[in-house]
C-alpha cells in the first residue's frame, strides 16, 4: 500500500510538470493538495476522527466564548468605541509603544480576547484610513497576543495543573509584545488623525436593531471562519503525527540535538497549531523550567494556523506575513526568556512540587547549553533590528 501511494504521489508530480504552464509554485501547491487528499482518502477514520474533535473544540469552547464578545464588540464599533477608548486609554497604551491613540483598541481586543482580533480591528483601522500601512504593519505584531482565557484556563490550569503558571506565561507574552513593540521602528511619526465618524456606515447608523443585525452577520462570518481553521488544521496536524516523514524527521532533530523525541513532536506540532501543541508539550516529563521555556514560544508565536486566520484579514492588503511571522518568531524567542527569568526569579517550586517532573539527567546535562541559548537570544533582536531585519 505505502509504495503504491509514492508511486501515485510521483505520477501526480510528474504530470503536473509535463502538463503545467504554471509557476513552479502552483505546481507545489497542486503536488502537497494531491497529496493531502490522498492521505485523506486512505486514512479517512483518524480524518473524521481530527475534524470532530476540532468541531467539538470550536463549538464547546471557542464559538460560546468568541461570538457574544464580537457582536458587542462591533456594536460598539458602531457607535464610535474606537474614539472613546482612545481617549481613555490612547496615551497611557500607545504613547510608550509610539503609536497614534486610537490603536489602544485593538491592543486592548488582542490582550482580552486573543488571537486573531487583534489583527481584525488592526486592519479595520487601517481600512478606514486611520493609519498608514506601515504603522499597521507595526499594530499586528503589537496587538497579536494569546488570550487569558486560553493561557491561564487552557494551559495553566487544565495542561499544567496549576494555573499560577498560566500567569507567569500570560505575563512573560505581554512583556515579549512590549519589547518588541520597542524594538520595531516606526516609520511614519505623523500618523493620518482619526476621523471622528469613520465607523458609522451609513446614516441609519444610530438605529440600533440595523447595527445590531450588522454585528451578528459579522461576527458570524469571523467565528466561523476561525472554526474553519480549527478544523482544517486539527485534520492536518493528525496527518502530520502519522506520516512516517514526520517521525523520520523528529527522530533526526532529537538524535542532532540530544533532546527527547516527545519535547521534539510537541514543538513541531506547536508551530502548526498552537493548542495541540501546547497539550502534547504539556504532557512530557521533563523539569518545568524547559516545558515553560517551549510553551511560551509557541503561545508568543502562534504557529501557522493563527498566521493563516491573520493572513485572511490581511490578504486585501499590500502586507508582509513574511515579516509578521519573523517577527513573532523573534517574539517567542523573548518571551522564552522573559518566562525562564521570571520563573527562576519570582516562582517558588517547593509549593508545587506535585506538579513537577524532575528528569535529573535531562536537567544536568541541558542546564548549561539553555544558559548559553538565553544569553544568544537575549542580543539576537538588536543584532537583528541593526542589521534591519526587523
Amino acid at each position: 500500500m505505502k509504495i503504491l501511494f509514492y508511486a501515485l504521489i510521483l505520477s501526480i508530480f510528474v504530470l503536473l510538470i509535463l502538463l503545467s504552464k504554471n509557476s513552479k509554485l502552483n505546481i507545489f501547491i497542486t503536488l502537497i493538495c494531491s497529496f493531502l487528499i490522498i492521505k485523506i482518502v486512505l486514512n479517512p477514520k483518524i480524518c473524521i476522527e481530527a475534524a470532530l474533535n476540532g468541531a467539538k473544540l470550536f463549538i464547546n469552547s471557542v464559538f460560546p466564548s468568541l461570538f457574544p464578545f464580537l457582536v458587542i464588540i462591533n456594536v460598539m464599533m458602531e457607535f464610535g468605541g474606537i474614539e472613546i477608548y482612545s481617549k481613555i486609554f490612547g496615551t497611557i497604551l500607545c504613547k510608550p509603544l509610539n503609536l497614534p491613540n486610537h490603536c489602544s483598541f485593538p491592543i486592548l481586543v488582542s490582550f482580552i480576547c486573543g488571537y486573531p482580533l487583534g489583527a481584525k480591528y488592526s486592519c479595520e483601522l487601517y481600512e478606514n484610513k486611520s493609519i498608514s500601512l506601515s504603522t499597521c504593519e507595526r499594530l499586528l505584531n503589537i496587538a497579536s497576543n494569546a488570550g487569558p482565557l486560553f493561557v491561564i484556563g487552557g494551559v495553566g490550569a487544565s495542561m499544567l495543573n496549576n494555573h499560577y503558571l498560566g500567569y507567569l506565561l500570560l505575563i512573560s507574552n505581554y512583556i515579549s509584545c512590549f519589547i518588541m513593540a520597542l524594538l520595531l521602528k516606526r516609520k511614519d511619526f505623523n500618523a493620518p488623525s482619526i476621523n471622528k465618524h469613520f465607523n458609522r456606515k451609513s446614516p441609519k447608523a444610530d438605529n440600533i436593531g440595523l447595527v445590531l443585525k450588522r454585528s451578528i452577520e459579522n461576527s458570524i462570518f469571523t467565528t466561523l471562519s476561525i472554526g474553519g481553521f480549527i478544523i482544517l488544521f486539527s485534520v492536518l496536524t493528525i496527518l502530520l503525527k502519522n506520516s512516517i516523514f514526520f517521525s523520520k524527521t523528529t527522530i533526526f532533530i532529537s538524535n542532532i540535538l540530544h533532546i527527547p523525541i516527545n519535547l521534539t513532536n510537541g514543538f513541531i506540532i506547536g508551530l502548526m497549531e498552537m493548542t495541540n501543541g501546547c497539550a502534547s508539550l504539556s504532557s512530557i516529563k521533563i523539569d518545568m523550567i524547559y516545558k515553560l521555556a517551549f510553551l511560551s514560544f509557541i503561545i508568543s508565536f502562534g504557529g501557522i494556523s493563527i498566521t493563516s486566520q491573520v493572513y485572511s484579514f490581511t490578504y486585501k492588503y499590500n502586507i508582509s506575513m513574511k515579516k509578521y511571522m519573523k517577527r513573532k518568531f523573534i517574539q517567542g524567542f523573548i518571551s522564552s526568556i522573559t518566562t525562564v527569568l521570571m520563573y527562576k526569579l519570582f516562582y517558588n517550586p517547593v509549593v508545587f512540587t506535585s506538579t513537577f517532573f524532575y528528569n535529573a539527567s535531562f536537567n544536568n546535562v541541558y542546564f548549561i547549553k539553555l544558559i548559553i541559548i538565553l544569553i544568544a537570544l537575549t542580543i539576537l533582536p538588536y543584532i537583528l533590528k541593526r542589521k534591519k531585519f526587523i
